[in-house]
Formats: C-alpha cells, sequence, structure tokens
C-alpha cells in the first residue's frame, strides 16, 4: 500500500521543478484548465487512449498517475480499472487537485485518491503499483533519472511505466508556434544541452532514459493530436488561460511587448485557421511504455 504523507507537493506539466512560484503560477492557471479542458481533452484523448493500451490497463489494476493537473489521465484510467481498482494521481498544484476533485465527484468516481507531491519525491513502498502513467511532464523534470529510478521501484515485477513527450518542434505547431515566436521576440536562450524543456525528450532521447533506467520491453507510438479552437479570438484566450510556459515567460516582459506579442502571434496563427475561422494546430507526440 501507498505511503500518503500529508503536506507533500507535486510535479505537473510546467517548465520544470522550480519550486513555490512554478506551484503559484499553476494554481493561477487553474480557473482555465477548468473552464477549457473539454477543448483540451478531445485534442488529447488519443494520447490517454494510447498510453492506458500500451500499458495494458486493465480491472483490478492498481494506478499511479504522475502530473494529473485536473484528473488526466486518471479519470481514464479509473474507467479502465473498475471498482476493483485504484488509481492514485498526484500534482504539485493545490488549485488544480481542487479541480480534479470536483470533476471526479460529479462522476461518482470513488477508485480515485488526489495526493499534492511532487515526481522527485514519490513516497510510496515498493513495487505498489501494476501501472504508472505520465502524460507530458517528463521533459520537465530536472532530474529525470533519479524520478525514472523511483518510479521503476515502485512497479511490482513486469508492471508498465508509460509516458508521453511532445515530439520535435518541427511536428508541433499546437505548442511551437507560441513558444518559439516567443524566444524570438524576447531573445531567449534556448534551453542548454540537457536541461529540462518543453523538447528535451524528443529524437529517440526518451527511449534512452528508459533504457539507462532500467526498463525493458520498450515500445514506442508516434500520434498527431489535433488542437481545433472555434475562433482566432478564442484560441489568443485559450493560450492565455492555460499555457504556463507562455505565462511565466510573458510575465517578466512589459506590458507593451506583451501587447506586441499577441499581435504578432495573431498573424502567426493564419496559415492554420480554416475558410470557417476555426484555428487546427497540430501536435505531434511521442508515447512510450517500457516493463519493470
Amino acid at each position: 500500500m501507498p505511503k500518503e504523507k500529508a503536506g507533500a507537493t507535486a510535479s505537473s506539466r510546467a517548465l520544470g521543478n522550480t519550486g513555490k512560484a512554478d506551484r503559484r503560477l499553476w494554481d493561477t492557471l487553474a480557473q482555465g484548465w477548468e473552464t477549457w479542458w473539454p477543448l483540451q481533452e478531445k485534442a488529447f484523448a488519443s494520447v490517454s487512449d494510447s498510453l492506458l493500451s500500451l500499458a495494458a490497463i486493465g480491472p483490478g489494476d492498481r494506478v499511479l498517475d504522475i502530473g494529473t493537473g485536473i484528473g488526466e489521465p486518471a479519470l481514464a484510467a479509473a474507467r479502465r480499472v473498475g471498482p476493483s481498482g485504484r488509481v492514485v494521481a498526484l500534482d504539485r498544484s493545490a488549485h488544480m487537485l481542487a479541480i480534479a476533485r470536483k470533476r471526479m465527484a460529479a462522476l461518482g468516481l470513488d477508485t480515485v485518491t488526489l495526493l499534492e507531491m511532487d515526481a522527485d519525491a514519490l513516497d510510496f513502498q515498493e513495487a505498489s503499483f501494476d501501472v504508472v502513467l505520465c502524460r507530458y511532464s517528463l521533459m520537465f523534470l530536472p532530474d529525470l533519472a533519479s524520478v525514472l529510478a523511483k518510479i521503476n521501484a515502485l512497479l511490482r515485477p513486469n508492471g508498465a511505466f508509460a509516458a508521453s513527450v511532445w515530439d520535435i518542434a518541427s511536428k508541433v505547431p499546437m505548442t511551437s508556434l507560441a513558444l518559439e515566436l516567443a524566444q524570438t521576440m524576447f531573445s531567449l536562450p534556448p534551453p542548454a544541452p540537457g536541461a529540462p524543456s518543453i523538447y528535451s525528450l524528443a529524437g529517440g532521447r526518451l527511449e534512452q532514459a528508459f533504457a539507462v533506467a532500467g526498463f525493458h520491453s520498450i515500445q514506442t507510438e508516434s500520434l498527431q493530436c489535433m488542437l481545433e479552437v472555434p475562433s482566432v479570438s478564442e484560441y489568443l484566450r485559450f493560450l492565455r488561460n492555460v499555457n504556463a510556459p507562455l505565462a511565466g515567460i510573458l510575465a517578466k516582459e512589459p506590458q507593451k511587448r506583451r501587447d506586441a506579442f499577441w499581435l504578432e502571434l495573431e498573424a502567426k496563427i493564419q496559415p492554420f485557421v480554416t475558410p470557417e475561422g476555426v484555428v487546427q494546430l497540430p501536435g505531434g507526440t511521442l508515447c512510450a511504455v517500457g516493463r519493470r
């Protein structure tokens, strides 16, 4: 059984494990994630399905979801494990978890335990889980090797760890369009080699990290997601409400430069707008699974 450590903090989908400031940023964006979750989950449902299928989650399994945000893919996993299974879902943002708790209650799911805990402070007994999941969080962890070693130890023999990361930037206009514009406009240096960043586990590095951590029977699957937003103005509002890396960058800039950024971004997204005015942005994702 896992040890549920009160007062711990959590890992989530941020630029990295940057402590209290990072948690405050995610807490600030939590309301936006609640507002936009139907749109996001429509885009990322195939990613959750891939992770659950690669891990072969079934009835009665015990599952750990690291960086669950407002409850995904923990919610999808709970449906698969059924009443005889159990899901433990972690995040570093208490506000995100509060929204996840509301969603679980609305669906009548009582097999999910939500904990505020950092990925680098996993506090469970060894061999506690059949499956560990991590959707779009691994690439932001500053001590990835240590976390992967802990995850390996938490799995039962032949248990599965399944994770998703963004593919190389050229395949991910969904995330690269705004971030690359910000990098150019604000003269931001590229991430140092090996440093956590949004694409730091693309190009074969995810599989390599799994192998170094001792996972075997590693499999990968490439997916193409599609984010669809009804209009350009809605897309810009969506980004302001949910994109933590971008919010962290813009918070350091004066208002005049922020306004200029949004105007330039509006021009940049025009090639991705349909004749009906819908913004359609593809996103390349790599899903991988390894076994203990």
